[in-house]
């Protein structure tokens, strides 16, 4: 308390001279720390500032997840103006220090309550800030100090990505102040349901039917993947419901492309719903080739 009120000559018992201090600043570091960084450089109208983030999405098909593409994606962005190359003055201008807050960008309001006096300390309201006002602000930007144009950017697209994931494109978001650098641009990426496929992680997931013959007998079937069809032997008697790996058959993983999940096929046995006479008297030959000698069935696949 000594310390606080001047006594001891302005120090304290550990000897620091808190006389010609700012106790407005030391509350605002502290404080500052605890809410997003230092109070000092922020109050610093001078200092530079990164321009804000822009987000937008992108729609992309599931074959362009998975091997990746490069497209196109048309937006509006903000961009320094070429006139005055992000002053916001007319050229041959330049802007003034604010004379409301003697360029310091801050202001103090002095209040008077049962509890004494209060001082905040907040922007100006004149230089919102910044320490400078233009008065005489350029034509083509109108003191903004950038222009918003129409852009069509190319987005690269990594093979593997998945729905709802961002690219992120440095220096493509809102202009900075003071000479800071631009913020980015994120990209949300949407991908399109397939008809066929269904996708977790990196594993791709199927079904494809096969006839009872070639469940029965077994044999080579063809079965649809996203890198075209493959040709793949399957066992005499297989069920409905049997899956089959076909490895290396999936997504890329974004962090080594030549590496891929697999992909899942799910066998479902078809069983023919119209059948002519010739088929089902052969049929019916069939399943007497599995009753017993007392006329009682074996284990048989059909009964008409």
């Amino acid at each position: 308390m000594a310390a606080f009120s001047g006594g001891a000559n302005g120090a304290g018992a550990s000897g620091f001279d808190f006389t010609n201090m700012d106790m407005s600043d030391i509350f605002g570091d502290i404080f500052g720390e605890f809410f997003g960084g230092s109070s000092r450089r922020r109050s610093d109208p001078s200092a530079p500032i990164k321009g804000q983030n822009l987000h937008t999405t992108m729609r992309i098909t599931f074959e362009e997840a998975i091997f990746g593409v490069e497209k196109p994606l048309e937006l509006n962005l903000k961009e320094p103006c070429t006139i005055c190359h992000g002053t916001g003055a007319k050229p041959g201008s330049a802007p003034k220090m604010c004379a409301k807050c003697k360029g310091s960008g801050r202001i103090t309001i002095t209040q008077q309550s049962i509890f004494g006096i209060n001082r905040n300390i907040t922007a100006c309201p004149d230089c919102k800030g910044t320490g400078k006002v233009i008065t005489e602000k350029c034509i083509k930007c109108y003191g903004n100090g950038y222009t918003t144009n129409r852009k069509k950017i190319m987005v690269t697209v990594p093979a593997g990505i998945d729905n709802n994931q961002s690219i992120r494109l440095r220096g493509k978001g809102e202009p900075g102040q003071n000479g800071g650098e631009q913020g980015d641009l994120l990209v949300e990426i949407v991908v399109s349901d397939h008809p066929m496929f269904s996708r977790q992680a990196e594993n791709l997931f199927s079904t494809v039917r096969i006839s009872f013959v070639d469940a029965a007998l077994g044999g080579t079937i063809r079965i649809p993947t996203v890198d075209g069809e493959v040709e793949q032997e399957i066992k005499p008697g297989t069920q409905t419901g049997t899956r089959v790996r076909l490895r290396g058959r999936g997504v890329p993983f974004l962090r080594n492309k030549a590496t891929r999940g697999d992909h899942y096929v799910t066998l479902e046995v078809e069983v023919p719903t119209k059948l002519n006479d010739e088929q089902k008297e052969a049929l019916r030959k069939y399943d007497e080739t599995v009753r017993g000698e007392n006329g009682k069935k074996k284990k048989g696949l059909f009964n008409f």
